[in-house]
Order: C-alpha cells, then structure tokens, then sequence
C-alpha cells in the first residue's frame, strides 16, 4: 500500500485543531487496516461502516472517509487507484463538509 498527500491537504490538516488531528489519526489506522484487507480480497471486500467510505460522483476515483461525526464534522477525500494488486492513496482533502465542493 502506498500513499501520498497533495499540499493542500497538508495545509488543511496543520489547520485541525489537535483534537481533530487525533481522531483522524485513530480513524486512520482504521482505514489502514481496511485497506490491506481490501487489497487481498477487492471483490468481496465490504469497506467498515465507521468509516462512512463513500464514492463521490461526477469526481473520477474520487473517495471519501468520515472521521467524525459530532460537530464540528469530519471528513478526508483522496484517489484511490489499485495498480498491480496494490492500493494507491492520494490523500486530496480534509476538514469538514465544505470540502466535498472541491474534493
């Protein structure tokens, strides 16, 4: 599994608060775990609920997490790519709803 962030998201994640940033870090480790299932099994693969993972429409391989729910809300989009068997994560975007105008 490989992942890269935009400088963008690096930029809006130094905006979190601390709090934020610890509750995206746990969620995180989810989405880790989820990922390294998904790459042995794609076709059966059922992404876990907690992380409210979600396709965006009208955005080629665009993806979304929800890494909290309470407000304030918050979500992280990034590409995924599957390149030779192996998943491929753009981290694009993280803060809250607004994002999803420009993911």
């Amino acid at each position: 599994m490989k992942f890269q962030k935009i400088n963008l998201f690096v930029r809006e994640y130094q905006r979190l608060s601390p709090q934020e940033r610890e509750k995206f870090l746990e969620t995180f480790s989810v989405f880790i775990s989820a990922c390294k299932h998904f790459e042995k099994h794609p076709d059966a693969f059922i992404w876990p609920a907690a992380l409210r993972f979600e396709k965006l429409v009208g955005f080629n391989e665009v993806y979304a997490i929800t890494w909290s729910f309470k407000q304030p809300d918050g979500r992280a989009t990034f590409h995924m790519e599957i390149i030779s068997g192996e998943v491929w994560i753009t981290w694009r975007r993280i803060g809250r709803h607004e994002i999803y105008k420009n993911p």
